[in-house]
């Protein structure tokens, strides 16, 4: 299979084009993950852009993507695949008067009746994908294993069909918000990447890229109180989606200079307790 990417550069420039913008950290391990087949478990905080870069790279490659949202309680049925009972129980009904039981359930047992899930559609694709399995760290330990076999030999094991094997090697982005630890199985499978909160620089250019409007005398401003607020003690620090929402509610109310006043009437928008905007709000008036 030809690769994806050329060179770390071009993964950047790449991701740069669809407004991603990724350090050389985050362009090496995607232009890895293509070039050696494996998966990629990226970690951090919520909210830094951890999903956004496998929708990014699915973009840039012009690959289907394939998204799994993981939940407590998510099982194989869900993220695998399920026989259709409904339509199995209908043919079953159909050839009651089949003198052969075997060729009633080699029939209901085909493809005809299986419901792919996540995992299997992205193993059984022709087209390139792209699979994203989403907050991986909130499926209990057991359910981890039914992705062991898929991230290291690219396959399905479905007892009444046998091994399905990719047709492509897909890109595959696992995403983790340290909720708990994953297992040592699972990671040895990955490249491991850690997205944190940018640097101030990077921050600003985020905002001068996402925010249509913006100014660059704001956006070095809320580069630099967002970057002093993530400094507090504070229940939830707000992540860049927040920082580029503020952004914008600042560009609509036409707000071109941040003093306290006005920041502690839109920091509802940057963060979600209301103890943080009391620190906040106290930490911008002893700035002012």
């Amino acid at each position: 299979m030809a690769h994806r990417f050329e060179s770390v550069q071009q993964v950047r420039e790449g991701l740069k084009d669809v407004n991603y913008l990724a350090d050389d950290g985050i362009a090496g391990v995607a232009f890895l993950a293509d070039r050696l087949g494996k998966p990629v478990l990226v970690e951090g905080p919520a909210g830094t852009g951890k999903t956004q870069l496998a929708k990014s790279i699915a973009e840039v490659t012009g690959a289907r993507l394939i998204r799994l949202q993981c939940y407590e309680g998510l099982d194989e049925s869900k993220a695998l695949y399920e026989w259709n009972y409904k339509k199995q129980l209908l043919r079953i009904q159909a050839d009651k008067n089949s003198d052969s039981w075997t060729e009633v359930h080699d029939d209901i047992f085909s493809d005809e009746f299986l419901l792919t899930r996540p995992l299997l559609e992205a193993i059984s694709a022709d087209d390139p994908v792209v699979l994203l399995i989403d907050e991986v760290d909130r499926v209990e330990v057991e359910t981890e294993a039914l992705l062991l076999e898929i991230l290291s030999e690219y396959q399905v094991s479905i007892p009444e069909l046998g091994t399905i094997t990719a047709k492509q090697i897909p890109l595959v982005f696992l995403t983790s918000n340290n909720t708990r630890e994953l297992s040592e199985a699972l990671k040895r499978r990955c490249l491991y990447l850690h997205v944190d909160y940018p640097q101030m620089d990077r921050e600003k250019e985020i905002v001068l890229t996402k925010v249509p409007g913006v100014s660059d005398n704001l956006a070095d401003q809320i580069a630099r109180i967002v970057r002093s607020i993530r400094q507090l003690d504070l229940k939830k620090a707000p992540s860049v989606s927040e920082t580029i929402d503020w952004a914008r509610t600042l560009v609509l109310l036409g707000i071109e200079h941040i003093d306290a006043e006005k920041a502690k009437e839109t920091l509802h928008i940057l963060l979600k307790y209301q103890t943080d905007i009391a620190k906040a709000a106290k930490e911008l008036s002893v700035d002012k």
